[in-house]
This record gives structure tokens, C-alpha cells and sequence, in this order.
């Protein structure tokens, strides 16, 4: 059994598996995000959105196989970034009928409307839920790895819609 804190080697059996893994579940967060926004506008990511996607396909494909040798990493990003996925997935319907630019403004106009603050609590509210549902895998996992690793890919996706909310919602305010 693999401890957490510790590496397979480069080509072996379990880089494959653990890379393949990894290289899938950025690959649902890519799809999704391009069937969310394909001209990167309604990205929250600011790396993501500079990069683009001439940049960030490769960058994300040598992430993926880079971080095939640390289990504990390339379990946590597969993860995180399938939960990222599926929240993109949630609204991309909406998004892309509705047409980037159109949506991000309709989502301001809603934003706008809501009472001040109540958006911000809303998805303050769902990251930390989430938080506490990677907290308490990591904890009771005992350092196992798998369960251990999970919750910390849950976590990484709380810490992630709390910060790249609050980007987007700042950015709105100005």
C-alpha cells in the first residue's frame, strides 16, 4: 500500500493508472469549461483566462503527467477537478444559450437585485459545506491514502469556488 507521502516511480504501472486519471479529470474540467465558455469569458480562473487555451491544454496535459508520480497530488487534482467539472456542467446549458456575454450580464443584473451580501454568503455558504465534507474525510481517513486524498481534492475544490467566487464577485463591484 502507497502511504501519502510517497512517490511511484516514472512510467510504472501505478504512474500510468494515477497519470490517465489525472489526464481524464482535466479533461472533463477543460470540456466542460469550453461547452461553459468558449471564448474563456465567463472563466473565474485568471491564470486559466490568460493562458487560454493555446497554452493551458499543453500546460494541463504535463500537469496531469508531472503529478502521476505523487499519488497523493494526482488524487486530489482528479478529484477536484472532476467536482469543477460538474459544476461547470451545472450552468454550461445556460451559458451557452443564453451566449457568454449575455449570460455574464444577466448574472450581474441578478447579483445587482439580490440583497447585499446574499450572494457572497450563498457561495461562501456551498464552499464551506464542502470544506467540511473534505475535512472530515482527511480526519477520519487516518492517513490512508486513497480517502485521504479524496478529501483533500474536495477540500482544494471548496478553497477554489471561495476563491475564484470571490474574484468574480469583487470584479463585478467595480
Amino acid at each position: 500500500m502507497i502511504a501519502v507521502d510517497e512517490f511511484v516511480p516514472f512510467a510504472s504501472r501505478a504512474w500510468w493508472l494515477l497519470s490517465g486519471l489525472a489526464l481524464f479529470a482535466r479533461s472533463c474540467d477543460l470540456l466542460s469549461t469550453w461547452v461553459a465558455t468558449p471564448n474563456l469569458v465567463l472563466e473565474g480562473n485568471p491564470v486559466a483566462r490568460k493562458l487560454g487555451w493555446k497554452f493551458g491544454l499543453p500546460l494541463n496535459a504535463a500537469l496531469a503527467l508531472v503529478f502521476g508520480v505523487w499519488p497523493l497530488l494526482a488524487i486530489s487534482l482528479t478529484t477536484t477537478s472532476l467536482l469543477v467539472a460538474a459544476r461547470n456542467l451545472q450552468s454550461a446549458w445556460i451559458m451557452r444559450s443564453m451566449g457568454e456575454l449575455d449570460y455574464r450580464c444577466w448574472m450581474a443584473e441578478r447579483i445587482a437585485t439580490s440583497p447585499r451580501g446574499l450572494p457572497w454568503t450563498c457561495f461562501l455558504g456551498e464552499a464551506l459545506l464542502f470544506a467540511l465534507v473534505g475535512a472530515n474525510l482527511m480526519i477520519f481517513a487516518q492517513w490512508q491514502l486513497v480517502p485521504f486524498a479524496v478529501g483533500l481534492g474536495i477540500a482544494g475544490y471548496a478553497v477554489a469556488v471561495a476563491m475564484f467566487t470571490t474574484i468574480a464577485l469583487w470584479r463585478g463591484r467595480e
